[in-house]
């Protein structure tokens, strides 16, 4: 996501590396190549234009100061005004409402009815009682696709197989939900083309019947400007809340998520990056602009860190790295909260200056499979005390893996320095063990 702009940002900022002041003439040539680089990521060329404009106006207007290079000015203007032009702030999701009732709209094959699901396991965890609800009536796999994701996430799904009216299920939907006490309902409609006026004057009265507090457009960030212009389609027959861009972990140049909210005039709320259910984000406007600039998100991913970490879980595992006690079994669990966090590239892409060093990289979604063969293929003694295993377990545990001695030693190696560092590192910073276990498994799997 974005990497093909931020390297062509990079390189245009680079015309005022070794410059002494700004002038007209260096911050013209610079915009240029900005310009350019917003275009060829498929922003409005209307939007790309106003915006260097901005940008040049207000580098021009700035005085530099001693301790900041006119690169560096520059690099600053550019990324609040590309947070400005992408919303500013988080818009947030409205709560309000007794249930909360959240419409989801969109073309068909944007990936409403997974994000439905995204989104009842974010509410969820949020302390809401979630309901989804199956209105498309049109796809004959649409409710079958809704009731397996609501068995995996244990979200109760209604839905009316022989009912064909929408209309009618999203309203019946509602009264189920407050009849049994859910807090939050999630209506899935069908997809339709805003060119379609029979499918739009449906969307448009189930909105009018039930009133729900979020009307969501779901877009393929895939499509381009294409999704810049149906969202504002759907805007202007639906009064959208707010844009959801799914497949933003995919080839997306990036241009619908700076584009579309100085077209549309309404935020995007949400970002996919992924098909686990845990693969959403809210959309910070700052955070990306950071993200587009190469100056990674530490605050997202404090974020999903936090999201797997459980505090009682966290002091037992204390207790265990105090007695020395850590196991295999403990390292497994660790990894397997990494994995949670969603695609590793994504992951190590939001630390500063990891994420440049890392373009050209191709780490797999299965960049642990090794490792977690190896544990699995231990003994419960092995992996409760790791201090059994000798040159003939070792030896067996290659075997049962499908790896190697030479990759067995390394990863006890390996277990043993991330050990001893959470052990001298206490109760201090867990957020950065953490992050410093991440890099060195990756590390191994080099």
């Amino acid at each position: 996501m974005f990497e093909n702009l931020s390297d062509k940002l990079e390189r245009a900022f680079k015309v005022l590396k070794g410059h002494g002041q700004i002038t007209e003439i260096n911050v013209a040539e610079t915009m240029k190549e900005v310009r350019r680089a917003l275009l060829d990521a498929d922003v409005n060329f209307k939007t790309a234009k106003e915006f260097t404009d901005r940008v040049k106006a207000k580098a021009l207007g700035q005085q530099v100061l001693t301790a900041v290079s006119p690169g560096q000015l520059l690099v600053k203007i550019t990324h609040d005004e590309l947070a400005e032009l992408m919303g500013g702030r988080n818009a947030g999701i409205n709560l309000s409402g007794n249930p909360t009732v959240v419409l989801m709209s969109g073309l068909q094959g944007s990936g409403k009815t997974t994000f439905s699901g995204k989104l009842a396991n974010y509410l969820r965890k949020k302390g809401r009682r979630v309901l989804l609800t199956a209105a498309d009536v049109y796809r004959p796999a649409a409710i079958d696709q809704l009731e397996t994701l609501g068995k995996q996430l244990e979200v109760e799904v209604y839905s009316e197989r022989g009912n064909k009216d929408p209309v009618s299920i999203a309203r019946n939907a509602i009264a189920h939900a407050k009849q049994h006490g859910f807090t939050a309902v999630i209506i899935d409609t069908a997809g339709r083309l805003a060119v379609d006026d029979e499918m739009m004057d449906e969307i448009a009265r189930i909105k009018k019947a039930i009133n729900p507090q979020e009307t969501l457009f779901v877009v393929d960030a895939m499509t381009g400007q294409d999704a810049v212009n149906t969202a504002k389609a759907f805007n202007d027959r639906l009064d959208i809340d707010g844009v959801v861009l799914t497949k933003l972990d995919g080839d997306a140049r990036g241009g619908a998520a700076l584009t579309i909210r100085s077209v549309v005039d309404k935020p995007i709320k949400f970002i996919g990056t992924g098909e686990k259910m845990e693969a959403l984000d809210e959309f910070h406007p700052d955070r990306m602009a950071g993200r587009i600039l190469g100056m990674g998100d530490v605050v997202s991913l404090v974020e999903r860190a936090q999201e797997q970490f459980d505090e009682k879980e966290a002091r037992a595992l204390q207790k265990k790295i105090a007695k020395d006690q850590f196991g295999f079994d403990d390292f497994m669990q660790q990894i397997q909260q990494i994995k949670k966090m969603g695609n590793m590239k994504d992951l190590m892409g939001m630390i500063p200056g990891v994420g440049k060093a890392m373009k050209n990289l191709d780490i797999p979604d299965d960049a642990f499979k090794g490792i977690e063969a190896i544990i699995s293929s231990m003994t419960p003694e092995e992996r409760r005390n790791p201090a059994v295993i000798n040159g003939s377990r070792r030896q067996r545990i290659a075997s049962g893996s499908g790896t190697n001695v030479a990759e067995v030693n390394k990863l006890m190696k390996q277990f043993e320095e991330t050990r001893k560092m959470m052990k001298m590192m206490g109760d201090k910073s867990k957020m950065q063990a953490m992050m410093q276990r991440m890099q060195q498994m990756q590390g191994m799997r080099r």
